[in-house]
């Protein structure tokens, strides 16, 4: 299931590394020493703050950002790099974005709409990427469809079937609660802004309305409750509407057991070997099929056309591959998309998605294993259910391990759980997942402004969104580095990040804490500027990683 929706109100060291870069400059890394010394910020961020922290620098921002301003900046200047392709293995995206379409892979051998295979590679059309859903889109979580298929044995039916109860229930007593708070939010909403004259309004003017109504006293007191979720009510009600949406969408068809998304494919999705389905557009179906666009734009925006954001990465090229539908995706498509992105060019794969169950597991193993032999890092998204992933009973997929949650079967996946822009006990997103073995590293992942289809842009959260900004990351070391491994390039990220002594506050829960490096295996959160040197120090044979 792609990682989108997470609610996020209650109710609902690197050491000190000296390297030359460009010419003969000297380039100073942030050194770990200085960063527990940061003040925290007091003041809120601006909207211009707001909707570019994560490329912000801790040291003088005081905002966990990755440095990438910085990078950009000191590093990169006006050097050329290489070209890299980035596949987002995803939901559909816009192609025709007007912040993606100039940074699109594009397959030169294939000849657009003749409904031939022109460059033999086995899929017909796939002129941007390649579409493995149809026109289908909403769909079961797996643990449904073992259910309604009856897959494997009878321990792993109770098991699915127990969850998928206890969900329902939840999503259930969920959907009325948001139903709840939109009636009154929105009664409130209507009373205040007709006094008001205006349909949106402060936190200020609507605390210094004076008034004898009750009713409309009532109102007010809503309203100065929901100010401490949003600053805007019209916002506000926008965000309980999609948490009614996300709901009603796990009651019919995610948790429904009866439902049956996969008919308008037309192949059998448990057999690996039943293929030619699908097409070659993968182009979104639907106008809230966005979230495979907001990934897009985070790793690779278009920086220099003046309009909406700046993504990660100035040299990516992106393939969309189109297999993560409105519920868990099949293991099957993404062995396959996997398989297509490493055979036509791929260098990274942002893989934003996750589930509990995966009956086929061992097909997508043998895909990561398949890009490692061919030199291809993966950046997985770590899940966002606030759980440590490390504990068996909380086991994510796709991973690294197969029968032995001890050994990696291959050094070119890179799992990334979310920061806050708040530094501090609270910077870690209150809806990651982390663990010390299965998370690799922290990024950027709440509250991240970025493409949405029909040309317009949004701030969303979830382990989804801090994925593309390492995969952004990545894609800037390979082109200037181009010569380096998967695996450098991953340890290149890890070693290079900012780690901290902090405790910080997991799942939401101040009673759930530990110290920020006990909860990745690296303790660190990304910084592209080190990254940059870091990749320098490696690429010129001065350090070993």
């Amino acid at each position: 299931m792609k990682l989108k929706f997470s609610p996020t109100t209650p109710f609902l060291t690197i050491g000190l590394l000296l390297l030359m870069g460009c010419g003969s400059t000297a380039i100073v890394s942030t050194p770990v020493e200085n960063i527990d010394a940061v003040p925290l910020k007091v003041a809120e961020l601006t909207e211009a703050q707001e909707k570019s922290w994560s490329h912000a620098d801790l040291i003088t921002d005081t905002i966990p950002g990755m440095s990438l301003n910085k990078a950009y900046t000191e590093i990169i200047g006006t050097r050329k790099g290489k070209k890299v392709v980035v596949a987002v293995l995803d939901s559909g995206i816009d192609l025709k974005h007007e912040d993606l379409d100039g940074v699109l892979w594009t397959n030169t051998g294939e000849r657009p709409g003749n409904g031939v295979d022109d460059d033999k590679n086995g899929f017909v059309d796939d002129i941007h990427g390649y579409n493995f859903l149809g026109e289908s889109y909403n769909e079961q979580l797996e643990m449904a469809r073992i259910l309604r298929l009856k897959l494997g044995d009878a321990a792993l039916q109770a098991k699915a079937k127990t969850k998928l109860e206890a969900d329902y229930t939840e999503a259930g007593q969920n959907k009325t609660q948001y139903e709840q708070i939109l009636q009154a939010v929105s009664q409130s909403h209507e009373a205040v802004s007709t006094y008001l004259g205006k349909a949106d309004y402060t936190k200020k003017e609507v605390s210094a309305i004076k008034t004898e109504d009750p009713n409309l006293q009532q109102n007010i007191a809503v309203l100065l409750q929901m100010f401490n979720f949003s600053d805007s009510i019209p916002d506000l009600l926008e965000e309980i509407k999609d948490g009614i949406k996300h709901f009603s969408d796990q009651l019919n068809y995610n948790l429904n057991v009866n439902f049956s998304g996969r008919d308008a494919v037309g192949d059998n999705p448990y057999d690996l070997m039943d293929m030619g389905y699908g097409d070659g557009n993968p182009q979104n179906r639907l106008p809230d099929e966005d979230h495979g666009t907001h990934v897009a734009g985070i790793i690779a925006a278009e920086r220099n056309n003046g309009l909406g954001v700046k993504g990660v990465a100035n040299n990516a090229q992106i393939m969309s591959i189109r297999a993560v539908p409105n519920g868990d995706e099949y293991d099957k498509d993404i062995a396959l998309g996997i398989r297509y992105a490493v055979d036509n060019g791929a260098r990274i794969i942002n893989c934003s998605f996750g589930k509990s169950f995966s009956p086929n597991s061992d097909w997508v193993h043998e895909a990561i294993k398949y890009a490692a032999s061919k030199n291809v890092l993966i950046v997985h998204a770590a899940g966002n259910d606030g759980l440590n992933i490390d504990a068996v009973e909380n086991t994510q997929y796709p991973n690294d391990y197969g029968n032995n949650p001890d050994q990696e079967i291959s050094d070119n996946v890179i799992v990334v759980g979310s920061l806050t822009q708040n530094y501090g006990s609270e910077m870690i997103s209150s809806f990651s997942n982390y663990g010390q073995k299965n998370v690799d590293v922290f990024a950027p992942g709440s509250g991240i402004y970025s493409t949405m289809p029909g040309n317009t842009y949004k701030s969303q959260g979830g382990t989804s969104m801090a994925a593309p900004a390492v995969s952004g990351v990545a894609a800037l070391i390979m082109s200037y580095y181009p010569k380096l491994s998967a695996s450098q390039v991953k340890k290149i990220i890890m070693q290079s990040g900012l780690s901290s002594k902090n405790s910080v506050i997991l799942s939401g829960d101040p009673s759930n804490a530990k110290g920020f490096g006990e909860i990745s295996s690296s303790g660190r959160m990304v910084n592209a500027y080190n990254a940059m040197i870091l990749a320098d120090g490696v690429a010129r044979g001065r350090v070993r990683i």
